[in-house]
């Protein structure tokens, strides 16, 4: 009795993640088709790129001449010096008379039970000439010049309030890398698949396009300054809607970023990330939750049924549940390939099972760490 309750349990499992991995995921990917751009003569919306940086000297040095060669004509730079010492201040008084698009604010201290981060931005914010807003990090670089052209599109084409773009990290050497290559991509896919079906529920801060009226108007990271991280993806669960977010997939809007080097900062890094999570809308643990259950269900009961068909010599069940694996993992590679060649234009992806499996445990382990976490850090 047991048994047939246990393999319902994950027929059940495997049933909710073909529907994921086919319904879901494949909006951003299998049956995705980008949007054709349209080109017009009339004046383009004003847009400020805002950055806040602290300790930034040697990545802005790259970054503003950059941003200045975009094809956009109408935008200026916005960046938050917030409490450096390593000549940041200096660095964005010599790039001033350089880049007459580029203009500074500096930030001498952070008030108590204010996250650093979100007062930086703020401030930046309330002082910008422009209604249309695009964020990055100072280690972000935009891989074209069309960059804010295509992450502003939905703002300012389509009277969105929230456009969601993609970041992911350089591709360097080793397993981390490779880890990292998988959990960003998989992470985009994510939030970008569930924007597709009406269901918005988080953003990231490195390429993220949104309305300077509308923050002003919520106050946006009112009843939020106290969380540390979640600038990005908790201002977006708390107000993005159906019909007032869009998400922008094309390899021409990515910016790309410098990844961790040690398991130790990335550890940091992802605890941040995932302690913000504990503040989503219920709605939304909901449908990510629900996704992890069963992905966990269907692994473990899946190796344990193969493990007992096994024992028992019962090839035709061990047939039957290796053949329901072998199908989900070859349409999860698929998407995920189909993923990472429509956002960055890249075919390869160091994507294995054994990354998938890796998964559970990071979900379930460094999550629960990171959602319990009472102290986090931004820098």
């Amino acid at each position: 009795m047991l048994t047939e309750i246990l393999l319902i349990l994950f027929l059940v499992a495997a049933t909710v993640q073909f529907f994921y991995i086919l319904v879901i995921f494949g909006r951003a990917t299998l049956f995705y088709r980008a949007k054709a751009s349209k080109s017009t003569t009339e004046k383009l919306e004003g847009v400020t790129v805002v950055i806040a940086a602290r300790n930034e000297k040697e990545n802005l040095s790259k970054l503003i001449p950059i941003i200045c060669n975009q094809n956009y004509p109408n935008f200026d730079i916005m960046v938050v010096n917030d409490r450096s010492n390593d000549g940041t201040k200096a660095l964005l008084e010599q790039l001033m008379s350089k880049y007459p698009k580029l203009r500074t604010v500096t930030i001498q201290y952070t008030p108590e039970h204010v996250t650093a981060k979100k007062y930086a931005l703020t401030l930046g914010i309330k002082v910008v000439k422009n209604d249309v807003l695009l964020l990055t990090d100072a280690d972000c670089i935009p891989q074209s010049e069309d960059w804010i052209t295509l992450m502003t599109a939905p703002v300012r084409n389509e009277g969105r309030t929230f456009a969601l773009g993609f970041s992911p990290y350089a591709t360097k050497g080793g397993f981390l890398n490779q880890w990292i290559q998988f959990e960003t991509c998989w992470t985009a896919l994510l939030y970008a698949s569930f924007t597709l079906w009406k269901a918005p529920f988080m953003g990231v801060g490195r390429n993220l396009c949104y309305r300077r009226s509308f923050f002003m108007e919520q106050k946006a990271f009112k009843g939020l300054w106290e969380v540390e991280g979640g600038d990005d993806d908790l201002l977006v669960n708390r107000y993005a809607t159906s019909k007032n977010t869009g998400v922008v997939i094309d390899p021409r809007s990515i910016t790309l970023s410098e990844p961790k080097q040690t398991w130790s900062d990335y550890y940091t890094q992802k605890k941040r990330h995932l302690h913000a999570g504990k503040y989503y809308k219920a709605k939304d643990k909901q449908k990510i939750g629900i996704y992890a259950l069963t992905h966990l269900i269907f692994w473990i009961l899946g190796i344990g049924f193969m493990f007992y068909s096994g024992i028992e010599q019962n090839w035709e069940h061990f047939a039957v549940i290796l053949g329901i694996i072998t199908v989900r993992s070859i349409l999860l590679t698929s998407v995920f390939t189909s993923a990472r060649k429509k956002m960055t234009g890249k075919t390869k992806l160091f994507w294995t099972g054994a990354f998938d499996l890796l998964y559970i445990g990071y979900f379930w382990i460094v999550g629960t760490i990171g959602y319990q976490s009472r102290k986090v850090r931004w820098k």
